[in-house]
């Protein structure tokens, strides 16, 4: 019992809480509530069972020899325990996910830091309707016409016409 207590990881029900969705609110109180009752009744029980009184059932036993053979069976039964081959790549997939979150919160700093300047570039322009076009040009260069691809912009033409 003591193995299965020291293995079990206590919950952070209050971060665990801030998590859930408003409208999953009822599932995750039932979850907390049947939680609760496990651990509760996991507290409960004894780290060891009470031992087999056998001599109790040497007395009670009619048939001879029978309660020595349960006692031999039971004192060579063992139990497996079921190995533990998940934790390792759980603990994989954690580092894995730490080590992907911080490089997106690099890249999420640089970003900010560029959208910073282009902010700061909007802050310091003139108002766009005091803006002349070659104000306009400076400040977007990709408005700007290109007039070996377009030399009659905004007119057509004559050979089109």
């Amino acid at each position: 019992m003591a193995g299965r207590r020291v293995a079990v990881k206590a919950i952070d029900w209050l971060a665990f809480a801030e998590r859930v969705p408003p409208n999953q609110r009822p599932m995750f109180n039932s979850l907390k509530t049947r939680s609760d009752a496990i651990a509760a009744k996991l507290a409960s029980l004894p780290e060891k069972p009470a031992p087999i009184d056998w001599n109790f059932y040497r007395k009670t036993v009619a048939k001879a020899g029978m309660v020595e053979e349960f006692e031999k069976k039971f004192a060579a039964l063992s139990v497996p325990e079921p190995v533990d081959t998940q934790t390792s790549k759980i603990n994989a997939q954690e580092q894995e996910a730490n080590q992907s979150a911080t490089a997106f919160m690099e890249e999420s700093k640089a970003r900010i830091a560029q959208y910073e300047k282009e902010l700061q570039k909007f802050k310091a322009m003139i108002p766009f309707d005091q803006m002349t076009i070659e104000d306009l040009n400076q400040a977007f260069p990709e408005t700007k016409l290109d007039k070996e691809k377009y030399p009659y912009w905004p007119h057509k033409p004559i050979a089109d016409l």
